[in-house]
């Protein structure tokens, strides 16, 4: 079939389900819509490729790091299985990659481009002799590539030497790797990696962190990931050990910091692994990236990308370890198919987080990050449209990075809280440990999930929950009537506190304070009333010196509130904080909550503007909503 065709029929296909989509949604009220992108559905509406024809199962890598050029430039050789005889084009995820040639061992074969599309990129069709079980393709990725990031010395934390980090979910590996971008699809690896002999270069495969420092890296996956799974990093990088099975990559200024900060990683790993059964993926390491990382963390295999913001010295947000490293159970070895389904990843992931984090650090540290979890996830619940609200949301036609709000992560776990409540934790561990092991190493639908937890669970307690409230959980708006709620006995120390101030009964510096936490601290500016006064806020910056806070979530909140009470002292803080950081959770909100008056979208366009050269792509995509280029 002639390209244009083909593609013709791929757009008419989409538009026709955007309109039955369109004509069946009621986003106006929180009726399930169990029609809305079939929960049994595995069409991935983000990949051009035909794995259904044609399924692409391992790939060789042969790369060289270009700092200069800031590219990535060599070969991919992909190893096919065909699924249908007749089938005799392989079809490729591209986005601005430049392939001069496709081959089949000596032999060159025909290669053409389909039309770009602006969220998808461009599908690459490779001609297939008939004989043909892996073809290799040589080519080189831009200098733009939406899922590299290139700094110079200075944007490093070292000044001495540049840094290049990969950053693939949700469909950014297309960007630097021509394959089948797919969760849907499950690949193995291996990579050989050229660059500078005074940089060290890792990846989300088994890392040798006493290679010699020659220039040349070898790798291996030998697990079958999905394509948003694959990373790189290159960069002045250097190893420590934390456990057995445990260590710390990063720049020599984050080594130490990260090593004690992050030293009971193994101590997760343990006690996630008596209860949900064994770790699968050899060795857990973190790598620390620059500022410039656009997440907290990725939770690439062997190897959990992190940023360097959760550095606090006094292991306050260790919850974003245990999220990662619960992901090599929930998401790495157990994936959701297509990103509709995203709820399974991380839904599943955050309960674990809370799990791992009351096992390793007990319940009433488990009971305050469930507060915060709830607080994230109803203030997303104010700001999203209704329909973005579900568990299984419609990203027909969207960039699937709009599936990323904390409904997946918080709604989904709240879904399984309440599962558990029902039927018992013994009974709902006993049945989460089952599922990994059903599932290992599947990317799966919803709708599987649903035919699992009702055949393995619910038909041995048919009362702990009926088919009505799990199609409200899975595909209503919003959160059901009677979901669990978060309580936190800590927290109600903080409220007393705050009240008493208010009313102007104690000074700031008189409050009780010298044993609250972080997430006491957060409670505390959190629920501050919107009439708080400029003399309120330099009070409490007085006593507790908010504006030079070395906590990056405390800074953050406090900013917000600096943004929304006008409070001038802080605001050079603010301008460094946003150029200092590109962590979508910290910039975007503030960017934001800035854009909504003339002088703030000034002040945040002229930081935009300093930053912009340092942040990522992704930070980049999100934040240039709120402001005025210049």
């Amino acid at each position: 079939m002639p390209v244009r065709v083909f593609l013709s029929l791929v757009a008419a296909s989409a538009l026709f389900g955007t309109l039955v989509t369109a004509c069946s949604q009621q986003s106006s009220d929180n009726t399930p819509q169990t029609t809305i992108n079939s929960a049994s559905s595995r069409t991935d509406y983000h990949s051009f490729s035909n794995p259904e024809e044609i399924v692409v199962t391992h790939v060789d890598l042969d790369l060289n790091v270009d700092f200069e050029t800031k590219t990535l430039s060599g070969t991919a050789s992909l190893d096919i299985d065909r699924k249908s005889v007749q089938a005799s084009t392989l079809i490729l995820d591209t986005r601005d990659l430049d392939v001069s040639q496709a081959a089949c061992g000596e032999a060159t074969i025909d290669f053409s481009w389909g039309e770009r599309d602006e969220h998808l990129g461009t599908p690459l069709m490779v001609q297939l002799p008939a004989e043909c079980q892996t073809i290799t393709l040589t080519y080189t990725t831009s200098p733009e590539a939406s899922g590299l990031q290139w700094l110079t010395p200075e944007q490093t934390a070292g000044k001495k030497h540049p840094f290049l980090f990969s950053q693939a979910q949700a469909i950014h590996a297309r960007s630097f790797i021509p394959l089948q971008d797919s969760p849907g699809v499950r690949i193995t690896y291996n990579a050989t990696i050229h660059t500078d002999p005074a940089l060290f270069a890792v990846m989300s495969a088994s890392n040798d962190p006493s290679a010699e420092r020659n220039g040349t890296y070898e790798f291996t996956m030998p697990q079958a990931i999905p394509s948003y799974l694959i990373a790189i990093a290159v960069g002045d990088l250097h190893f420590k050990a934390m456990g057995e099975r445990t260590g710390v990559y990063s720049e020599p200024a984050y080594l130490d910091a990260a090593a004690k900060e992050f030293e009971d990683t193994e101590a997760m790993l343990i006690a996630t692994e008596k209860v949900y059964g064994k770790y699968r993926w050899d060795r857990y390491d973190l790598l620390i990236l620059p500022p410039s990382f656009p997440f907290g963390g990725m939770e690439n295999p062997r190897l959990s990308f992190i940023t360097p913001t959760v550095l606090a010295g006094d292991k306050s947000q260790v919850s974003l370890i245990a999220h990662e490293l619960a992901h090599s159970w929930s998401g790495n070895t157990v994936t959701n198919a297509t990103w509709r389904d995203l709820w399974m990843n991380e839904g599943f992931t955050t309960f674990l987080t809370y799990r791992i984090m009351e096992i390793v650090y007990g319940k009433d540290r488990e009971a305050m990050e469930f507060v915060i979890g709830h607080r994230d996830l109803e203030d997303d619940l104010n700001e999203l449209a209704a329909e973005d609200t579900r568990l299984t949301i419609d990203l027909t036609g969207r960039d699937p990075d709009a599936v990323f709000s904390n409904v997946p992560y918080e709604k989904g776990a709240l879904f399984l809280r309440e599962l558990e409540q029902n039927v018992g934790r013994e009974a709902f561990d006993a049945f989460l440990l089952s599922y990994f092991d059903h599932f290992a190493f599947q990317s799966i639908t919803t709708q599987q999930f649903l035919d699992y937890l009702n055949s393995e669970l619910l038909a041995k307690q048919p009362d702990a929950m009926s088919k009505e409230r799990l199609d409200e959980w899975i595909f209503a708006a919003g959160i059901p009537a009677g979901a669990p709620e978060p309580k936190s006995p800590a927290f109600e120390v903080v409220d007393s506190s705050r009240s008493a101030w208010l009313r102007g009964e104690v000074s700031a510096s008189d409050l009780p304070t010298s044993d609250w936490v972080m997430h006491q601290w957060l409670h505390f500016l959190q629920k501050m009333p919107d009439d708080l006064t400029i003399q309120q806020m330099a009070a409490l910056d007085e006593a507790f010196d908010f504006t030079r806070s070395n906590n990056n979530e405390i800074t953050h909140v406090w900013l917000m509130l600096t943004v929304k009470h006008d409070y001038q002292p802080a605001y050079d803080r603010l301008y460094n904080y946003l150029v200092g950081i590109g962590r979508n959770k910290f910039v975007r909100p503030l960017y934001k909550a800035l854009s909504e008056t003339p002088e703030g979208k000034a002040f945040a366009s002229k930081a935009f503007a300093e930053a912009r050269v340092g942040y990522h792509p992704l930070t980049v995509k999100t934040n240039l909503p709120y402001v005025d280029e210049m």
